[in-house]
């Protein structure tokens, strides 16, 4: 098992929306931008094993985007969403990403992220990286709640 110190996870928000219409939100990849202000760029076929582009502001250079790209891993309609950063000879970082969603009701969810360091630099990344990622995660899952209640109560 992967070691649980170099995890970060969001805040768990309840979401007063059904747990369908925050899957739609979160495979509306077009829509980033309107309202992901941690991811604010996503480019993916979103299917098993395919590239998924990733634009996140650098906070090194602001104005300026981070472009990474990992694969989607897991797919599973309203309940988990998932890419991963395999380490490689010309970069040994590796991280996985969990979007989970959990139906409380029939118009109730909750939602959380994760990402899981992994491989030879995974402490290092942690340590520089974490405090970063944990910020925006929150963001995130404040910005996906607000979204998807902001679109259940407009009837969508």
């Amino acid at each position: 098992m992967p070691d649980e110190k170099n995890l970060v996870r969001s805040l768990t928000v309840d979401i007063a929306a059904p747990a369908e219409l925050v899957w739609s939100v979160l495979i509306d990849l077009e829509r980033y931008p309107q309202w992901n202000p941690f991811t604010v760029k996503v480019e993916s076929s979103l299917r098993l094993g395919e590239p998924v582009n990733l634009y996140l502001p650098d906070p090194a250079r602001p104005g300026e985007l981070v472009h990474v790209i990992e694969e989607l891993v897991a797919f599973d309609p309203q309940r988990l969403l998932s890419w991963e950063m395999f380490s490689s000879a010309s970069n040994p970082d590796a991280a996985r990403r969990d979007q989970v969603i959990e139906a409380t009701g029939p118009a109730s969810c909750r939602y959380y992220t994760t990402d899981l360091f992994l491989g030879p630099t995974a402490d290092q990344v942690m340590a520089l990286h974490g405090p970063w990622v944990k910020q925006g995660f929150d963001a995130v899952a404040l910005a996906v709640k607000a979204r998807a209640e902001s679109l259940f109560a407009a009837g969508r």
